[in-house]
């Protein structure tokens, strides 16, 4: 007898590739913590940045090498005509529409500002913007011709 005749053995497959839909998901999270981390350096007055990798010829050899550096993030927030503290979400250089004709979320003090920031991570999560994602995707997509 088999010692693999003593196991379950299935047909399954690992998927090779995820959804469209969790991937802009994915991406629109990483963003929200990019800016959730942004507001907490503001708090405590330190400053935030990413980090990431270019690579780059070298001039005398010619020969690309990786080196690493700081990308800017730009906050999401503002100071409305009011005078009130808001956040709008963006996909890319795109602003979504949160409801018809909504733009941005209005939030009380820099204080809330994480707070409505991870509010907004779990809707993603959830899938609550899926629609408004997917347009803006489309539309940027537009925008290279594709």
């Amino acid at each position: 007898m088999s010692i693999l005749n003593t196991l379950k053995l299935t047909d399954a497959k690992k998927p090779t590739q995820i959804p469209q839909v969790l991937q802009r998901r994915n991406k629109l999270i990483k963003r929200i913590w990019q800016q959730t981390e942004l507001a907490r350096a503001q708090q405590t007055g330190t400053s935030f940045s990413v980090k990431k990798f270019r690579s780059v010829a070298d001039i005398d050899t010619g020969a690309r090498k990786q080196v690493e550096t700081d990308v800017r993030v730009k906050p999401w927030w503002f100071t409305t005509d009011a005078g009130k503290l808001a956040i709008s979400v963006r996909y890319g250089s795109k602003v979504l529409e949160l409801e018809k004709g909504k733009f941005a979320v209005e939030v009380g003090t820099e204080k809330d500002l994480v707070k409505v920031l991870d509010v907004i991570k779990t809707a993603v999560s959830a899938g609550e913007l899926d629609t408004q994602i997917a347009t803006a995707s489309v539309n940027l997509r537009k925008g290279f011709g594709k």
